[in-house]
């Protein structure tokens, strides 16, 4: 096996504290490190003075990281700046809060070369290099610029936007001829690969193969659906821990015979967390005898602070779940628990296996790996049920589960209630065809699916 060089904008070594501390893309990512004795390479989340390049190499469990310190400005441009207020809004579909600046873009160019520029030395002759998400596009091309001829890949991990809603992104050609740098590109699903090959074909003139060659002009790379899934052994391991089986009994003892309904996301617009709310409204609306029968438990743990449309969700989100506890709250019931911190793995497998209904909503999502964590942390003789929203990439593969549109509050309120009213049988059908394919497709198959992809492709000439 070729030694595997992934780069990602933030590095996670493993912890050695058990796979409930560790989210399931390290536990992966470290897995081929250690296999490949490969290195792992991004940004410390420091910040310097002044860019020197410094390199800090360190080896903790079997697995090498090499980290670099980023000036001020890098962090406020690049990745507050471009990652954040610029990619990830429009290609979550939020052209109303995307910010086109052109410091922002301007940053993003200078930390990516600046990436490549201390990459290159640790590259050896026969390396694959695997570089990750929306952060890193043009990575790939810096490093051809300076010789690299390595095998080279590169997987989005958040949605592809369809052509015409690229188009809205300044220099928006030049973002994607740097794809074809890489030699295999992968996306979550279907859906996304379908809308890369329509910009593919309608604003560049490419074509694709059956064998899935996208080419434009003299230039060519393969494109694949990848789907991630979670490192499902492992985290059923974690749902045997101590740890998960006291969380799931606490739960049960607080929820003092309610049915639970669990909602666990990153604090962010995207998740779709306030139509969320809207539609437990409209359930309590229209369903009086649910009244101190059912609650949800929300966490969200706060991400991206120094963003405005970050504190303004948080915000928003407060006053929600106040108003709706003020209305239908009484003094032995309260209708949402709304809790803004993060918990272990091993907690939330046992918080999972506690809750009737796992609450899946967002508005747009590569992938979303709460579904699967939720159905995989469930009893197999007596299984709550997934809603999942239409638009999250795992409705490609999780079909089974109750698919909704999660801008309707009717769609939330009818699912919410047909799945506190489905039978056993129903919610054991359902279960088994998510679960095997939880099981099936985790993510050591994606991790495997992908880098097969690209040790197949012939090394590249820089």
């Amino acid at each position: 096996m070729s030694r595997l060089i992934i780069v990602s904008n933030r590095v996670q070594p493993p912890s050695g504290e058990g796979g409930g501390n560790q989210g399931g893309l390290a536990v992966a990512l470290s897995a081929a490190l250690r296999e490949s004795s490969g290195i792992w390479f991004g940004w410390s989340g420091e910040t310097t003075d002044q860019f020197t390049g410094h390199i800090n190499l360190q080896r903790n469990y079997g697995v090498t990281t090499a980290t670099i310190d980023l000036e001020e400005q890098d962090v406020d441009e690049y990745y507050n700046g471009y990652a954040n207020r610029t990619l990830w809004p429009l290609f979550h579909y939020r052209m109303d809060l995307a910010e086109f600046e052109s410091g922002f873009a301007e940053g993003y160019e200078r930390v990516n070369q600046r990436f490549a520029e201390t990459l290159e030395p640790l590259i050896e002759a026969d390396d694959l290099v695997w570089v990750h998400d929306y952060h890193m596009f043009p990575l790939g091309q810096y490093l051809r610029d300076r010789g690299i001829g390595n095998r080279m890949g590169y997987f989005l991990h958040i949605p592809w936007p369809p052509y015409r809603l690229l188009l809205s992104l300044p220099n928006h050609r030049q973002l994607v001829e740097t794809l074809f740098a890489y030699d295999v590109v992968g996306f979550q699903t279907q859906d996304s690969l379908g809308s890369f090959h329509d910009y593919v074909r309608q604003e560049m003139g490419g074509t694709i193969g059956e064998d899935g060659r996208v080419t434009v002009g003299d230039r060519s790379m393969v494109a694949i659906a990848c789907p991630i899934g979670i490192d499902t052994a492992n985290f059923l391991e974690a749902t045997e821990s101590s740890a998960a089986r006291y969380a799931c009994y606490r739960m049960r003892q607080s929820s003092n015979g309610r049915d639970m309904i669990i909602g666990v996301d990153r604090l962010d617009y995207s998740k779709g967390l306030e139509e969320r709310f809207l539609g437990y409204e409209r359930l309590l609306q229209t369903d009086e005898a649910l009244h101190g029968e059912v609650f949800l438990l929300q966490i969200a743990p706060p991400s991206r602070g120094d963003v405005q449309s970050y504190r303004e969700i948080r915000s928003s989100l407060d006053s929600l779940s106040g108003r709706i506890n003020g209305a239908y709250a009484d003094v032995e019931w309260v209708p949402i628990r709304y809790v803004n911190r993060g918990y272990p793995r091993d907690r939330l497998a046992g918080i999972y296996r506690a809750a009737k209904i796992g609450l899946v909503t967002p508005l747009r999502d590569g992938m979303n790996l709460v579904a699967k964590e939720y159905v995989a942390a469930q009893d197999p003789e007596d299984p709550g049920v997934l809603i999942l929203s239409r638009f999250a990439g795992a409705a490609e593969q999780l079909t089974d589960a109750l698919l909704i549109n999660p801008y309707s509050p009717e769609e939330i309120a009818d699912a919410i209630k047909q799945g506190l009213q489905m039978p056993l049988d129903e919610r054991k059908a359902r279960w088994r065809a998510c679960m095997d394919n939880i099981v099936a497709e985790d993510v050591l198959w994606w991790r495997k699916r992908f880098t097969e992809a690209l040790e197949g492709v012939q090394q590249s000439v820089a």
